[in-house]
Order: structure tokens, then sequence, then C-alpha cells
């Protein structure tokens, strides 16, 4: 064994004894695939109400095997898999030969557009007609028309100039906090004196990406980071008012993914006119949920005009992959043109943005997913007492063991909810995190309540707020 194999196992070694060693859990899917039947001209296919193939975002099997492991908490690379050897499929490892069938309440499809027939039917048109497109980095030779139509579709429904693709969410958030952190660099003053840098002003409750572009912007010089409490507008006001830089920015998620609350938008943008920043929302949870028309978080509370700055993903309530960064023609321009996470990547194959598209274009027309999932939430509100604010509902369970006893336990009532420990929340605060779905019906939400019942107190659990302010 190599020095670096002694290393690795040492690390390894040391995470497993934290109980912090993560695991693959592989999902299947059903033996024969739901055959689904469409248009054959370029119209925009939409339905009135829920088919069966919104099913399939919120149904799933994993192998007897992953079950097995997952239930006595034993650590997986993913390869747990058990076949009949004269399965040519199980020899792939493509079926399992026993599985057990799961509702899935820990993803983020939020309206169940994975699965749509119309979001199915644009990425297989691209892929036929041109393949995976261009291979290379949007500069170079990655940028399509299908990029540029999905940019400007979203900059209306974000109501802003423009919009910059960008491979995920994550890399979205670390370009553009680099560039802030580039603008700081530009100060002619003195490293002990910057007065003309950058002050950034973030919420606690920030996600791991806003941190580390964060982080990123801090190396470049001349920015100074300020970390408000939680949804404290009180704390931020009083931060503002004691910095006597000029250049101010206020990051924030719009929806928290780990608590289920939302930003103050209102008082933000009050504090926005008082102080002159830059406001900085992800709205990740937010985009397509949230608002009239899908606009996110901003829009339902009447402030996307105050937003500068709206990051955002293709990966959750859009049901497909990838980031955005909706802004001005300038901001664009600058991003672009030093936003390393954004220059330094491949753009994202053509028919994942075709399919993108589609499904910003038919969550616009389905108008009735939104209300679905509204739906959803008011019946588990109803059903449980917990006056959850949003699709993402946060069950503070306590410690690690029983977090994962919990887990477990609904496991085996055949949910598909996973324990959230350390480090992603700290040591006494693990939790079950849930997230609802358009695709989700009345009774899945009754069937959730009650096996949730036999392993946790729930009017006893979960953080409640008042006015945006986390309180335990």
């Amino acid at each position: 064994m190599s020095s670096w194999d002694e290393w690795v196992e040492q690390a390894l070694s040391r995470l497993e004894s934290m109980k912090i060693l993560r695991s693959l859990r592989p999902i299947h899917y059903p033996n024969h695939p739901l055959q689904i039947e469409t248009k054959t001209n370029n119209a925009l296919q939409v339905f009135d109400g829920m088919r069966q193939w919104d099913r399939a975002s919120v149904e799933i099997e994993i192998a007897e095997s992953t079950f097995q492991r997952w239930v006595n908490d034993v650590p997986s690379s993913g390869d747990d898999l058990t076949c009949d050897n004269e399965d040519s499929e199980c020899e792939l490892g493509l079926r399992p030969k026993l599985f057990r069938k799961l509702l899935l309440f820990s993803g983020n499809d939020y309206l169940g557009l994975s699965s749509h027939p119309t979001v199915a039917k644009a990425a297989t048109k691209v892929v036929q007609d041109y393949g995976m497109g261009p291979r290379g980095s949007a500069l170079i030779c990655g940028y399509t028309t299908y990029h540029r139509l999905l940019e400007s579709c979203l900059a209306e429904s974000k109501n802003k100039e423009d919009c910059l693709l960008c491979p995920t969410g994550f890399s979205a958030n670390m370009a553009f906090m680099t560039v802030v952190g580039y603008v700081g660099s530009l100060s002619s003053v003195k490293e002990t004196d910057c007065q003309d840098g950058v002050a950034i002003f973030s919420d606690s409750l920030n996600h791991a990406s806003i941190i580390d572009g964060i982080r990123l912007a801090e190396r470049q010089g001349c920015v100074q980071v300020f970390i408000y409490r939680h949804c404290d507008m009180s704390h931020l006001n009083g931060l503002l008012l004691n910095c006597t830089m000029k250049k101010k920015v206020v990051v924030t998620d719009s929806l928290f993914s780990m608590d289920g609350d939302l930003a103050p938008m209102v008082q933000l943008s009050k504090l926005r006119k008082k102080h002159g920043f830059l406001l900085v929302v992800d709205d990740a949870h937010g985009t397509l949920v949230y608002g009239k028309n899908g606009g996110g978080v901003p829009e339902e509370f009447g402030c996307a005009n105050d937003v500068d700055i709206c990051i955002g993903t293709l990966s959750k309530a859009v049901g497909c992959h990838g980031g955005f960064i909706a802004c001005s023609k300038r901001w664009k321009q600058l991003i672009q043109s030093r936003g390393r996470a954004f220059i330094f990547s491949t753009s994202t194959p053509v028919p994942i943005i075709a399919a993108a598209h589609a499904a910003v274009m038919v969550a616009k027309k389905e108008t009735w997913r939104r209300k679905a999932i509204w739906n959803r939430v008011q019946e588990f509100r109803t059903l449980t007492g917990i006056p959850i604010t949003s699709h993402i509902i946060s069950l503070i369970v306590g410690s690690e063991e029983q977090a994962l006893k919990a887990s477990r336990h609904m496991l085996k009532c055949g949910f598909h909810i996973t324990a959230i420990r350390p480090p992603t929340v700290p040591p006494n605060l693990c939790r079950l995190r849930i997230t609802l779905s358009a695709a989700h019906t009345k009774n899945d939400i009754r069937k959730l309540t009650f096996a949730l019942s036999q392993c946790i107190s729930l009017r006893e659990s979960g953080y409640f707020y008042t006015n945006g302010t986390a309180k335990l």
C-alpha cells in the first residue's frame, strides 16, 4: 500500500468515527418504461391536470440490497446490487433481481416536470437532430441559439434585462461572487485601507455555493465579509450602518433549503432603498413555484424590481440541469469575462437546454402545478398542525441517532426520506428534510403524516417561523 493509500484510509477512518461517511443509494427505473404518446408537430403540448407519467417523478424503486444496507446504516459506494446471473441486464448492473417500491419525498423536482412528455420530446428531438451539440466552453463553441433562447426566456421570467446560463447553480454562485471579488480588487488603495473595496453581507444560513464563492472573493483582496444572523433585519441594518465602505452587497437565499423558511424580501427591499446596496438573491428553490407567473419568491412579494441579481437553477422545479444568473446586460458581460466558474466550464449539452426551455414554457401554461403543490402544503399543515410556509419541510428531531432512526422507520414504511446531519446541520439539530411535489396526491400526504406520527412527535418537532425570523 502506497503512502497515499494509507493517508486516504486514515481520512476515511476518521470520517467513519465521526459518523459522517456518506453513501450512494442507487435508484432504479421500472423494468418497463411508461410509453407516452406525443403530438408529431412542434406545438407545445400541455395538460389540464395530473397524468400517469407525472407519478414517475415520485414513484421509485431501490434494490433489496440497497434497502438492507440503508436500514442497517452500512456505507455504500453505489455498487450494492443483487442480480440473477442469467439476466443480462443484471450482469450490466442495470436492474436488480429484487427491489422495493418507495414514494419519493426528498427530491427537488417540485413541479414534476422531469417526466413531462413535452420536456422529454424536446430533448429527444435535439438528440436525434444534433446529438449532444458542440462540446466546449460557452466562450469557445458551446453557446448555441438554444442557449440564447433559454436565457431570454429566463430573463423575462425574472424581470431582468438579460441572463447568463451556467453549468450548475453552484457554479453560478461561484462565478458571480468571484466577479464581486474582482470589482473589489480594482481598488487602488493600500491593502491596509480597503474603504474603496467591497463589503459583502451574507445570511448565516446561505447555501454552501454562496459561502465558497465568498471565500474565493476574499482571496482577491479588498473584500470584507459580514455575516448577519439568519433573517435578522435589525442585525443586518446595524452592520450596514456601521460599515463605511461604499460598495455593499447583500446576498441571501430566497427559500432556505435546509430550514424551509423564506427570506424577508419586503424588509430587504426597504433596506436596499435605505442603504443603496446591491441585492443578490439565490432563488434556487423558489423559481417556478412562487409568484403568479412562476417568477419566484421576489415576484411573490412584489420585489422583483428591487433584486439586482437573481441566481437560480434548472435542476429543481425546472426538472432538468444547470444554473443561471438573471441580471443586466452590463453585469452579464462582466461575469462572462471574469467569472472563472463560467469561463472554464464546458457549456450544458443542447438537449438539456432544449428540455429546460420546454419545461419553463410548460410551467407557464400548466398553472395547476403551482396550485397542486400549494394544496399539498396546506394539507400537510392541516394534518400535522405544523405551520409550514413552503414545500420544504424541516422536522428537527435532535441527535444524529434519532434522525437516522426516524429515516429508517420511514424507509420501512415505503418513503424515501433522508436524515440530514453534520456537517450539513449542527449536531443537535439533525432533521428529516421532506419536500413536496405537484406530483404527490392528497392520499400520499395522508400516508406520509401517519408514518411520521409513528416515529416522531410532529407537534413538538421542527422550527416555527414568524415574519421570516427563525425561532427554535
